[in-house]
């Protein structure tokens, strides 16, 4: 029995991976462990920056660097190792495996699970193989195709926004063949970083998401609004580029050729009206000035802020693709204001409200328009590509709603299948969940939040009845004047779910229709 439970327990701890107690790296990002009493592990570069500092304080002898458990012999090693430097790093690491604790004086006074906390566990990755859910690119870094094949994927996924979609195709496409002849002749190509503004519910994340499935290239997607000024709470701005060297699996020189996407980068404009010192604001857009034309980065690499603990690596940000994107609410304002200047008295004056209903006015942006909502000139600059999306009509949301390979219709669908029933919707109903969620003015976000609330009724009764086999979504049953259409299967009837709140009333009402 003894045996048993041991290979048990042996098993069990084959599914985590040990994690160091200082960085908290886990041993598929820090490397190999160092065991310690108690149950302790610590990463090698931990260890080393312990001992390091240790040495510095002025402790010496156990606490040098080259301590090899006899504290009589280690200043004479501290010395051979000081003449040393070619391979000094190679034998700093093999000399921390060999640490004999029991060497340093009074260690045995020190309880080590008093000063460190319970072993977190970290289960460990599938391989490649085993995931077989993982998404495969379609293209290649290798051989990046023209900029029509690009697009043309995108419309398999995204509705409408062709020009958009035109910019994000021609950008990948010149940026990969400005890193491929970085060293072929003298001309030097710049970079064009993108700038997108579109209302919310437009498509924006969700464009660059779905590129990112289809290119083989690392992409990171970071949001603006945790980011602070150096020194200060939050995310520093370095942690942009530390999340696409995630996304590389730490290949440096992978990611230098990687997509970053900074969304929501209208919350960084510049604080209004303010006499405190904007630290999430102007200061965000000052420090990223280098980091989107191109400078040498240094990286914390595993983790999102610099730490003493952490191992830091330089990243150049020259061949990175910077694409921002953001809703920029009172934007329409702004530009509606400048378009009005000109409309005041006379013959020649248009009317105040002349451009109200105008939904294609940030088509008519300008960087004066930009500046004035708290962009600094410096980082627009930087930009120099700005991309407008278009708010969705009507015919747009119904073409969300069926068109996509993964549109929400066939989700909904494909969850009714699972339970052998077919589901139906009419063009009418698409049309009036279309004009329900234009009301709410959240773009596509909407349509989902109006299937969730007429689904609700027909997620919880169909299940019951194993005799239904299509139920069809009608306008009536959408707008809350009806109930859908139920044939079943033994027989030709049609049932009607009644509309009201509470399951335990929701019983099937059989109709004299046909």
């Amino acid at each position: 029995m003894s045996e048993e439970k041991d290979k048990k327990d042996l098993t069990e701890q084959n599914k985590y991976e040990d994690v160091c107690y200082i960085c908290h790296r886990p041993e598929s990002v820090a490397g190999k462990m160092i065991h310690i009493p108690n149950d302790i592990t610590i990463c090698n570069d931990c260890m080393q920056k312990t001992f390091d500092s240790m040495a510095n304080f002025g402790f010496g002898g156990p606490f040098s660097t080259t301590f090899n458990g006899d504290p009589q012999k280690n200043q004479d090693n501290q010395a051979k190792d000081n003449k040393e430097s070619g391979d000094e790093d190679d034998k700093k690491k093999q000399n921390i495996n060999n640490i004999d604790l029991s060497g340093i004086p009074n260690i045995s006074m020190l309880n080590l699970s008093d000063l460190f906390p319970k072993q977190p566990k970290v289960k460990k990755r599938k391989s490649d193989k085993d995931s077989a859910s993982r998404i495969k690119p379609v293209f290649s870094i290798d051989n990046i195709p023209h900029p029509h094949e690009i697009k043309n994927k995108l419309d398999e996924y995204v509705v409408g926004q062709e020009q958009a979609k035109k910019v994000m195709s021609v950008a990948v496409y010149n940026h990969y063949k400005r890193v491929a002849t970085n060293t072929m002749d003298e001309i030097e190509i710049e970079k064009s970083n993108i700038l997108m503004i579109g209302p919310t519910g437009s498509g924006k994340t969700y464009m660059v998401r779905t590129l990112a499935r289809l290119l083989d290239v690392p992409l990171a997607i970071a949001d603006a609004t945790s980011l602070t000024e150096a020194g200060y709470i939050g995310d520093d701005i370095e942690s942009v580029i530390s999340k696409l060297l995630v996304a590389a699996d730490n290949d440096v020189e992978k990611a230098e050729k990687g997509i970053v996407f900074i969304d929501e980068i209208d919350k960084i404009a510049k604080k209004k009206n303010t006499n405190q010192r904007d630290v999430s604001g102007e200061a965000v857009q000052q420090g990223m000035l280098k980091l989107l034309e191109g400078a040498e980065i240094e990286v914390p690499v595993g983790a999102s802020s610099k730490n003493a603990m952490v191992p830091m690596t330089m990243v150049n940000t020259r061949n990175i693709l910077f694409i921002c994107g953001g809703a920029f609410p009172d934007l329409t304002d702004i530009i509606k204001e400048r378009l009005n200047k000109s409309s005041a008295m006379g013959f020649v004056s248009d009317l105040r409200d002349k451009y109200d209903k105008d939904e294609d006015i940030l088509h008519k942006v300008s960087l004066e328009d930009l500046r004035k909502f708290g962009m600094i000139p410096e980082f627009l600059g930087r930009l120099p590509i700005i991309c407008t999306l278009d708010p969705l009509s009507e015919e747009m949301l119904v073409r969300i709603l069926k068109e996509p390979k993964n549109a929400i219709i066939k989700q909904y669908q494909k969850l009714l299948a699972l339970d052998e029933v077919n589901l139906v919707f009419d063009d009418d109903a698409l049309h009036a969940i279309a004009v329900k969620a234009k009301e709410r003015k959240l773009g596509a976000r909407a349509l989902r939040a109006i299937i969730e609330e007429f689904m609700l009724d027909i997620m919880y009764e169909v299940p019951k009845d194993d005799d239904i086999g299509t139920v069809t979504i009608t306008a009536d049953y959408v707008n809350g004047q009806g109930g859908p259409r139920i044939e079943m299967r033994t027989q030709e009837k049609t049932e009607k779910l009644p509309q009201e709140s509470s399951v335990s009333k929701v019983s099937p009402v059989v109709s004299n229709e046909a």
